[in-house]
């Protein structure tokens, strides 16, 4: 928490010089999602999934920068893939529809279009919002998971399903290079912790005595629960809400450089 309410002083901080910016970077983006969660606890990169959208770069020096940045991609995790619990047998898929804004600071200067100047590596961190809603494939069709409540969050019509739309912390590292007088290029990875451990719909216990279960009784919702052909007891772990879920965007930058406000003479321009 004291990470982001830093990031958002900086944010605050800029503002001014945001409203009159001399530089603006349009772009798109174009690359790779993946989560880390119950799922899926450390391996980065498995299971990655494309990814795409776009920025716009409010340049307030050769230095610094704020982006705000739209992105649409897509996280998986299954048990058989990351062999973390085979026997537990989850697995999930999920879109994410991430709204950022975002800090960045380059470690040398950088101008595209400079001679001089013309790459950096960087780092940026800023908040996010960002939207998901899980689904597993169930006797060939796509089932949304919280709509089912898989932990019991429907039980006795007592509705405790968890929010689609949550926030997260984003932050990550690159590399910008300059390929012409308005083009520039950045590849970049960066990492997502959420404020929510739903974004697999998995975080606390199973809850279906399958045992003391009439076999008419074993409902959609309670074949998604527990799926695993040795079945659980109520109130064994099912996942660890303890830590909430991971996502990251890993992928390639191209953008076309506007000059806004005042004028850059042709000496001064070649000489940065």
């Amino acid at each position: 928490m004291k990470i982001i309410k830093h990031c958002l002083i900086i944010l605050l901080a800029f503002l001014v010089k945001i409203i009159y910016p001399q530089n603006i970077d349009i772009g798109i983006f174009g690359g790779g999602s993946y989560y880390l969660g119950e799922l899926n606890p450390g391996r980065q990169f498995l299971m990655t999934n494309p990814a795409y959208g776009g920025l716009i770069r409010f340049n307030l020096n050769d230095r610094m920068a704020f982006r705000g940045e739209l992105i649409h991609g897509v996280v998986s995790g299954d048990d058989a893939v990351s062999k973390e619990n085979e026997l537990r047998n989850l697995r999930f898929t999920s879109t994410i529809n991430e709204l950022s804004i975002l800090f960045e600071f380059n470690y040398l200067e950088y101008f595209t279009g400079s001679q001089i100047h013309y790459f950096s590596p960087f780092l940026y961190c800023g908040p996010a919002l960002f939207t998901f809603n899980p689904k597993a494939k169930f006797r060939n069709e796509w089932i949304l998971l919280r709509d089912i409540g898989t932990e019991g969050q429907m039980i006795n019509e007592n509705d405790n399903r968890y929010n689609l739309i949550s926030f997260a912390f984003a932050f990550g590292i690159g590399f910008r290079y300059s390929f012409s007088h308005r083009l520039g290029f950045t590849a970049e990875w960066g990492m997502r912790k959420t404020f929510t451990d739903y974004l697999d719909d998995i975080s606390k216990n199973y809850y279906v005595d399958f045992n003391n279960l009439n076999p008419d009784d074993i409902s959609l919702e309670k074949m998604l629960s527990d799926p695993s052909p040795i079945k659980h007891q109520p109130g064994m772990q099912r996942g660890n809400p303890q830590n909430n879920d991971w996502y990251s965007f890993v992928g390639i930058t191209l953008t076309y450089r506007f000059t806004i406000g005042e004028k850059t003479t042709c000496v001064e321009f070649q000489n940065r």
